[in-house]
């Protein structure tokens, strides 16, 4: 496998990389791919993707591409595989994969790339920008920088998901918990008892609150609470220190590629259950790992909206060697 890149921005933030400290995903057999594939690496605050313009590249098998490619040490290394497609929908498509191979139904950070990548790219001029993903149409405010280039991105996330059932939460697996929308559920071996609340943005997340953030093992009970039975298709979790009804700090062990820096579908599930349980505010400013995401779950039309920054970081070309 050889990878060229060509270009480079180094504007990543220099954050501690906590994803070094998950566990390795299972040794699986993964077949080359047989063709030359151009790609651009790009992150929303640390949640950094391998992109692939799908107007011109043809990826057969993304699951395969994606555990391949997203490895650390033998890849390009990312949390997973996102393909920019066309739409007869919207102005573009995305379809994201995580590190493991299976395809995902929305990535927050993503979706600002996708926007920030095909307007930069000129798949689409639409400001807003319509983005066709797993969670439906959604619309995106984008502001360029002085240079043209789209440096932010607001995405209207649409409406929460709150019946257990559609986040998916199995309701028989879970006991009442203190708070109203808060449920209690016990990860094994050690019966420890976790309260959360459940959001779906499209995709499943369980919050749970803590006074400090830094103490939790997240590889120790990431992976637990992601596989428990109460969960049909496993689940994003997060643990959130509350500094005021408007600040907050979390950190997120994702669905299908554990520790990442940031989850922008997370961080829009944390400003929901604090609203839900009463611990914050609607508006809220959450930091994360790799850096800040300002939260908005509005009253006036009961959607979630979400504004970051997204980069891109270098293009390249990656090859199969026989």
């Amino acid at each position: 496998m050889t990878v060229l890149a060509t270009s480079f921005d180094s504007h990543k933030p220099d954050v501690p990389s906590e994803r070094d400290l998950r566990p390795c995903l299972a040794f699986t057999a993964i077949p080359a791919y047989p063709y030359r594939m151009r790609f651009t690496k790009m992150h929303g605050i640390g949640n950094d993707y391998i992109y692939v313009n799908g107007f011109a590249e043809t990826v057969d098998d993304p699951s395969a591409v994606s555990r391949k490619i997203s490895d650390r040490h033998f890849g390009i290394g990312g949390d997973g595989l996102i393909l920019i497609l066309p739409s007869d929908k919207a102005d573009v498509r995305m379809r994201m994969f995580n590190a493991d191979g299976s395809e995902a139904e929305m990535c927050g950070n993503g979706v600002r790339c996708v926007a920030k990548y095909s307007f930069d790219h000129g798949l689409s001029k639409a400001n807003p920008m319509k983005v066709e993903t797993g969670r439906g149409v959604l619309t995106l405010a984008l502001e360029p920088a002085a240079n043209g280039k789209i440096a932010r991105v607001t995405v209207n996330m649409g409406e929460p998901i709150l019946d257990l059932p559609k986040v998916p939460v199995d309701r028989e697996k879970l006991v009442k918990g203190s708070r109203e929308h808060e449920y209690r559920f016990a990860i094994t071996p050690s019966n420890e008892m976790l309260d959360a609340a459940f959001v779906s943005v499209g995709n499943p997340h369980a919050v749970m609150y803590t006074a400090d953030v830094k103490s939790i093992d997240l590889s120790r009970v990431g992976p637990l609470v992601e596989n428990h039975k109460a969960f049909p298709r496993r689940i994003n979790a997060h643990w959130v220190q509350v500094h005021s009804p408007d600040e907050v700090t979390m950190r997120t062990w994702e669905r299908g590629s554990g520790i990442t820096l940031a989850c922008g579908t997370g961080a829009c599930a944390v400003c929901v259950a604090g609203v839900l349980i009463g611990r914050t505010a609607r508006k809220i400013l959450a930091h994360l790992p790799g850096g800040d995401l300002a939260l908005e779950w509005r009253e006036s039309d009961n959607c979630v909206y979400m504004t970051g920054p997204a980069t891109e970081v270098f293009t390249g070309e990656i090859a199969d060697e026989k």
